[in-house]
């Protein structure tokens, strides 16, 4: 099996006795032993048993090794949430006194986990701008250990090229990580680029109905071995209810992202054509600076579009309260579409200097397009824009 919707629908844990043709729920704390000789050995990881559920559990570990294949990754572990999955993979590779290069545009969070809970154990980190890319090797350090990025970027949609990155972290010997949440591996592949680690938050596109939260990290088999043994003893791991929820999600990744991506162009198209819209980026439109690169890396331009209303934030604010059909919500990568006005809501904490430096401008607005017909979609758009 090659094919990703076959290895996504076929991939599967061995059938119980009973011959079930849908993998079980393993709700278990823990799993038994057959003598002290079989406990001994599976403690000291001579065989491959499940021991305990914060370490492993077989609904987990199909949910994992759907996601490493997809990725085409060596190893990989889940965790509880897309945060967990990134803090847990820095935490589990760096030491005190390493330092981070990381583009500008990142997740909230993981800008704060870079910026305020890092430098307590004398992490540093150093931005670049996704539109200095090519002059990122002035920001490599002798002490630095990890080059991070996101492509597309969350909220501000840049693009940046996995290949062109990945010769330079090969190069300075550096960890290359990527989150890869807005992509989903249907779309996107940075192994293939030379990434050395891939992260996701599965609470995303994975699951895809905003039901249960979720994250994992998937790549090299060394350094998944270091995570893994951070995670096994600061307990950050996956519930087997949710990694069941989760890989059956896969199972329909591949035609889902397929029409979220069909409908965020069209969405896209018709944003570029409002006179109240200043802005829109969306990775396979045209004018995107980052077209060429994401029509390269990219299999279709995913479903989060981020377009710049006129008015700033009140123009945003006013924007939310006029919307009838779409969600307001912090989510993303639903069924339903969501529209978020991060000055206003998920970045309001932040200084205005602070949210300039991640991408997030006082009209920008982030639309996760979801499933409803597209007709639908666009028409609630095109009201809350008057």
């Amino acid at each position: 099996m090659e094919n990703f919707e076959t290895l996504a629908i076929r991939s599967q844990t061995e059938r119980t006795q009973f011959d079930e043709h849908s993998t079980p729920l393993f709700l278990t704390s823990s799993f038994v032993f057959e003598d002290a000789e079989d406990m001994r050995a599976s403690f000291a990881e001579e065989k491959s048993k499940n021991l305990y559920s914060r370490f492993s559990n077989p609904n987990v570990t199909e949910f994992t090794e759907k996601i490493a294949k997809m990725e085409g990754a060596e190893a990989g572990y889940a965790f509880a949430t897309g945060m967990a999955a990134i803090y847990s993979t820095f935490a589990a590779l760096l030491n005190a006194g390493d330092h981070i290069v990381s583009c500008q545009s990142v997740f909230g969070s993981t800008h704060t986990l870079f910026t305020k809970y890092f430098p307590k154990w004398n992490i540093e980190t150093t931005y670049f701008k996704a539109d200095d890319a090519q002059n990122v090797e002035q920001y490599i350090q002798p002490n630095t250990k990890v080059l991070y990025l996101e492509t597309p970027t969350n909220p501000a949609i840049e693009v940046l090229d996995l290949e062109f990155f990945g010769q330079i972290a090969k190069k300075h010997n550096l960890i290359f990580i990527v989150d890869n949440c807005f992509a989903t591996p249907y779309l996107q592949q940075p192994i293939k680029y030379g990434a050395d680690i891939v992260v996701h938050s599965a609470t995303k596109l994975i699951d895809g109905q905003g039901r249960v939260l979720g994250g994992v990290a998937v790549g090299r088999e060394d350094l998944i071995r270091e995570i893994y043994l951070f995670a096994r003893n600061t307990g950050p791991a996956m519930s087997p209810f949710n990694a069941w929820v989760l890989s059956k999600s896969l199972e329909t990744l591949a035609i889902r992202v397929e029409k979220h991506c069909e409908n965020a162009l069209k969405v896209a198209e018709f944003l570029e054509g409002h006179p109240n819209v200043e802005l829109v980026k969306y990775p396979f439109l045209p004018s995107h600076p980052g077209y060429e690169t994401a029509k390269k890396q990219m299999k279709l331009g995913g479903n989060i579009v981020a377009f710049e209303i006129k008015g700033g934030i009140e123009g945003g604010r006013n924007f939310l309260n006029k919307i009838r059909m779409c969600s307001l919500s912090a989510n993303l990568g639903d069924t339903r579409t969501i529209v978020t006005h991060p000055a206003s809501t998920t970045h309001s904490k932040l200084t205005d200097e602070e949210r300039n430096e991640v991408g997030i401008t006082a009209g920008l607005v982030r639309c996760s397009v979801g499933l409803e017909h597209v007709d639908d979609i666009i028409d609630d758009l095109r009201q809350a824009l008057i």
